[in-house]
């Protein structure tokens, strides 16, 4: 039933309906998203160089000019020699709203009075000095209220205000992501309307005295300078920044013979004195941001969020989605519509923006689609993904992401059992006791500790596409060979093993560094017929191995203390492994609960035995098992003092077993060891 509900077509127009609503009360997710999508439509379009400079007061004039800030003869200075290298208007983005220091006020006065400089004022919570105003000729001033409104101005010393030919607003207004894209024209405070940094730029060059502005309960309607056109805003009397609009930037200390009458911003960079602004573009400083937007309203380059594309796109969301809903029985003609009404939505989207500087949505509305079109495989996806995961959290941690990614490819291979030949790898901590006395009652930082042992020992597993089974107190068990077939098993899992042996070593330094005792491991290795998959009752079951080639591995770990070495590996292990190794053969060993003997070995890899080191153990071991105490008593000397300083205590262990079967006078000896403990 459930399932009849969610596959029927009026199911999916509900979903359609409930993404509807989404995009008409458009929460702040989908506005970030929409957002986004402009920002990559605007700032992929080639590039317009305007006769805009920015002129920084980088580290480099200051190097030049004194530390921060300047007096203001400075300044006066830099806008004389601005003009005289042929600027044609000059924006100074300093804001000075205290007298200088040095009582330079005059001086900079004194030289704007006689080359047009504007100034910049702040928007902000509490006021300072009072802003010359241009003016404006408001119509419908009641709704003053519907735009960008500060609380107070800070304006520049009156000195500096009254010499200046226009001061401008530089305050930006992100967007609800932090990023500009927008930037107001003018601002209210106090019921005054002051213009822009832009917008006096603008009335400057034009020459007029004011600018003109027409108000509606909506906000903006129209916003001009007189020798302009109406420059196109939004309600709050923002533009959109045309990033294709370029300026060019240059060091105050490196300034050009002409400018060729250009607009020039004036502002430090400087690290430290003024910080960027986030905009599609990254970070950018205000000035360089204003020289955007007097090229963006200059050119007409008017980037538009249309009145009716709200509507319009809502409308084709429900049309489009109906039509793929009504298609989608016929699979392959509802892939083409699919295709077809996805394609439509965002080259529409592309089209209307580069042919009109149109600003529609290309993002929410295909997302909103592709739910929409894929909605009749959401249960065959979720029972994929359901699938994935739990074979992800049963294995993520226990083998190396690449198996992960084939069982989740393929779940059956765990779900069901195999019998086949594997490698077993059993381990055991060495040295537990003492390590765990010196934490006395700290079970945190024991238990901090074993975790990092366990990582430790972990890694080269993982590394070499092993599979843990489990993890036994401080022991482990992990397997090669399944669940997926691995070449050369045998061979890897004694790399596996020397990998493991020596990640303790270096983990020992660890426990040096906290004054902690070391510890060791013991490995044992066995290869042979074993049960593999998922093993266990209906309530509690896991991936897990069966057979006696586990037992066995479990078996060789446990004697490894016993015969003085840290890894023993069983026989058809060693066989393999031999080609790739240094395998040297241990005993005849009938290990508890057995009968039958089995050859076992160990592998040297941090020294290089040779051939006269081979001939001389393999007489040991053949006059051992012939009963030659005497014989076996002088091998082993001389095997202590020449050979593998590993094995030592394998042969100083030998020696006593020798002693023992010496004095006890056994008769007819048959060369194996049958232990008596795990």
């Amino acid at each position: 039933m459930v399932r009849k509900i969610i596959f029927s077509p009026l199911w999916s127009v509900v979903v359609l309906f409930a993404l509807a609503y989404v995009q008409l009360i458009n929460p702040s997710f989908i506005e970030s998203v929409r957002l986004r999508y402009f920002d990559t439509l605007i700032t992929n379009q080639t590039t317009v160089e305007n006769n805009i400079y920015t002129v920084n007061i980088d580290e480099e004039s200051i190097k030049q000019h004194g530390q921060w800030p300047w007096p203001r003869d400075e300044y006066a200075k830099l806008i004389k020699d601005l003009y005289d290298r042929g600027a044609g208007l000059v924006v100074f983005n300093v804001l000075m709203p205290e007298a200088d220091r040095g009582g330079q006020d005059q001086a900079l006065a004194d030289v704007m009075s006689t080359y047009p400089v504007i100034l910049n004022i702040l928007g902000a919570e509490q006021g300072k000095n009072e802003p010359i105003n241009p003016g404006a000729a408001i119509i419908n001033p009641e709704y003053m209220d519907m735009i960008v409104s500060y609380p107070s101005i800070i304006a520049n010393v009156p000195t500096l205000e009254n010499a200046a030919v226009g001061s401008g607003i530089v305050n930006t207004f992100p967007e609800l992501d932090g990023v500009n894209r927008r930037l107001p024209l003018v601002i209210q405070s106090e019921g005054v309307l002051y213009p822009s940094v832009v917008m006096e730029v603008l009335r400057v060059i034009a020459g007029d005295p004011s600018f003109q502005i027409k108000l509606s309960e909506f906000g903006v309607d129209k916003l001009r300078i007189p020798q302009f056109d109406v420059i196109p805003t939004d309600n709050l009397g923002q533009v959109w920044i045309d990033w294709s609009q370029t300026s060019k930037s240059i060091s105050a200390a490196n300034l050009p013979d002409d400018f060729g009458g250009a607009v020039v911003l004036v502002a430090p960079t400087a690290a430290g004195i003024n910080n960027p602004v986030a905009t599609a573009m990254g970070p950018v400083y205000p000035h360089e941001l204003h020289a955007a937007v007097i090229g963006t309203v200059f050119n007409k380059s008017n980037i538009e969020r249309p009145a009716w594309a709200t509507d319009a796109e809502l409308l084709y969301l429900i049309a489009a989605g109906l039509v793929l809903i009504l298609l989608s029985r016929w699979t392959y003609v509802g892939i083409a519509a699919f295709v077809i009404l996805i394609g439509a939505s965002v080259g529409g989207s592309i089209y209307m923006f580069h042919a009109h500087h149109w600003l529609v949505d290309g993002a929410i509305i295909p997302g909103f689609l592709v739910l929409v079109g894929l909605k009749r495989y959401i249960l065959k996806f979720l029972d994929e993904f359901l699938q994935k995961q739990k074979v992800k959290k049963q294995f993520g941690g226990y083998v190396s992401p690449k198996i992960v990614d084939l069982l989740a490819k393929d779940p059956s291979v765990i779900e069901k059992g195999i019998r086949r030949d594997i490698s077993i790898v059993m381990t055991d901590l060495r040295g537990f006791t003492p390590l765990g006395e010196s934490y006395g009652p700290d079970v945190e930082g024991l238990r901090n500790i074993m975790n990092d042992y366990m990582d430790a020992i972990t890694q080269p597993v993982l590394r070499n596409e092993g599979t843990i089974i489990k993890y036994i107190g401080d022991a482990s068990l992990h397997i090669h060979g399944a669940p997926f077939e691995q070449e050369n098993h045998e061979a890897v899992a004694v790399k596996t093993a020397i990998e493991m042996i020596d990640a303790v070593e270096e983990f020992n330094n660890e426990l040096q560094a906290k004054g902690k005792p070391p510890v060791g491991m013991g490995a044992g290795i066995n290869t042979g017929p074993t049960v593999i998959g998922n093993i266990g009752s209906k309530q509690r079951y896991g991936y897990d191995v069966l057979g006696d080639s586990v037992s066995t591995a479990a078996r060789l770990e446990g004697q490894t203390k016993g015969y003085g070495v840290l890894l023993i590996l069983g026989p058809n292990t060693a066989k393999a492994a031999r080609a790739h190794y240094n395998v040297v053969e241990l005993d005849l060993l009938a290990v508890k609960g057995k009968t039958q003997a089995l050859d076992i070995y160990t592998v040297i890899w941090k020294e290089t035995p040779d051939e006269h080191f081979y001939h001389n153990h393999n007489l040991f071991l053949k006059k051992y098992r012939s009963s030659n105490w005497v014989g076996a008593q002088g091998q082993a000397d001389w095997l202590i003092a020449n050979g593998p300083k590993t094995l030592v205590k394998y042969y100083a262990m030998m020696k006593e077993r020798i002693d023992e079967l010496a004095e006890a006078n056994i008769q007819n000896f048959d060369g194996v060891y049958r232990a008596t403990s795990k």
